[in-house]
C-alpha cells in the first residue's frame, strides 16, 4: 500500500501545480482546450485526495459497528472518483468544447499554451511512469487487462488511468491549439475539448465498472479456493466441504466461510482444535484470508 501512496502523492502534487499553470494560460489566451485541461487537473487533484481518504479509512480496525472492518471504504471512494471524472471532468470539458464551437473565438497568444502544455506533459509523464512501474510491479505475469480485472486495489489502476488520460488529453489539447493557430480556425480548439471530454468519459466508465465490482463483493480466485478446500478436506476431522463462500473486504483481506461435514465421533474440544489447525494452515499459505469461519455440520 505504501507504493500506491507514493504514486498517488506524486500525481497529486503534479496535478495541483499543473492546474494552476493551465488556468493562468487559459486566462491569457482564452483557449477552451486549456480550460478543459485545467478542470481536468483540478478533478484529478480532488480524486487523489479522495483515494488517500479511502486508503486511510479502509485501514481502520474492526469495531462493534463494523465487525468485518472498513476495507470497502477504499472501493466506495474509488467509485466516487469514477463518477467525478465522468460528471465533472468529462461533462465540463464536453460543455466547454460545444460552447466554443457554437461561439468560436480565436486564441490570442498560443505561446503560453505551448509552454504550459510542455511543462504539464513533463510532470504528467513522470507521474504516469511512476504509476505504471507501480502497477507492473504488482501485476506479475498477468496481462495488463487481466491485472486490471483481477486486482483488489483500485487505487493502483485509478491513478494509472488518470495519468494516461492526462497525457492523452495534453496531446489532444496541443493538437487543438496548434491546428487552430496554424489554420486560423477556432473550431479546432473546441473539438479538442470535446475529444478530451470523451477520453475522460471512457476512462470513468472503466473505473466505475471495476470499482463497482469490488464494492459489490468479489470472490477469491478459483485457484486459491480449490487449494483451500483441498487443504481443509485433508484434515482428519473434516470429511467434506459442502459449500464455501468468500468475499474481498479490502486489498489485503478476504473473508472465507467453509461449511464442512465433520466426523461425528469427535468431541467439541477435539473438533475445535482440528478446525483451528485448518485455519492456521490456510492462513500460513494464504495470509489474505485473515477472517476464516468454519461451520461444522
Amino acid at each position: 500500500m505504501a507504493s500506491h501512496k507514493t504514486a498517488i502523492y506524486s500525481a497529486l502534487i503534479a496535478n495541483l501545480l499543473i492546474a494552476i499553470t493551465k488556468f493562468i494560460a487559459a486566462g491569457f489566451t482564452g483557449s477552451s482546450a486549456m480550460v478543459s485541461e485545467g478542470v481536468h487537473s483540478v478533478v484529478d487533484t480532488t480524486n487523489e485526495i479522495l483515494l488517500l481518504v479511502g486508503i486511510r479509512q479502509s485501514g481502520k480496525k474492526p469495531d462493534r459497528e463494523r465487525p468485518f472492518g472498513y476495507g470497502k471504504e477504499l472501493y466506495f471512494w474509488s467509485f466516487i472518483v469514477s463518477i467525478l471524472i465522468f460528471g465533472v471532468g468529462g461533462g465540463i470539458s464536453f460543455y466547454e468544447g460545444i460552447t466554443h464551437i457554437l461561439h468560436p473565438e480565436l486564441i490570442k497568444d498560443p505561446h503560453w499554451n505551448y509552454i504550459v502544455l510542455g511543462i504539464a506533459f513533463l510532470f504528467d509523464g513522470i507521474s504516469f511512469i511512476i504509476a505504471l512501474k507501480n502497477f507492473n510491479k504488482n501485476r506479475g505475469n498477468r496481462t495488463f487487462w487481466a491485472a486490471v480485472k483481477k486486482t483488489r486495489d483500485p487505487a493502483s489502476f485509478a491513478v494509472l488511468f488518470e495519468d494516461a488520460a492526462d497525457v492523452l488529453g495534453l496531446m489532444v489539447a496541443f493538437g487543438g491549439v496548434y491546428l487552430g493557430h496554424k489554420f486560423n480556425n477556432p473550431y479546432f480548439d473546441g473539438i479538442a475539448s470535446v475529444i478530451i471530454g470523451c477520453i475522460l468519459a471512457g476512462i470513468s466508465i472503466v473505473l466505475a465498472k471495476e470499482s463497482r465490482s469490488l464494492l459489490m463483493g468479489e470472490t477469491a480466485s478459483p485457484q486459491a479456493l480449490a487449494d483451500v478446500i483441498a487443504m481443509a478436506e485433508s484434515n482428519p476431522a473434516i470429511e467434506k466441504i459442502i459449500r464455501h463462500s468468500s468475499m474481498v473486504l479490502s486489498p489485503d483481506e478476504i473473508l472465507l466461510i467453509l461449511f464442512a461435514h465433520c466426523r461425528q465421533d469427535l468431541d467439541v474440544k477435539e473438533l475445535t482444535g482440528q478446525l483451528n489447525e485448518v485455519k492456521s494452515s490456510i492462513q500460513q499459505k494464504y495470509p489474505l484470508f485473515r477472517q476464516i469461519i468454519i461451520e461444522p455440520g
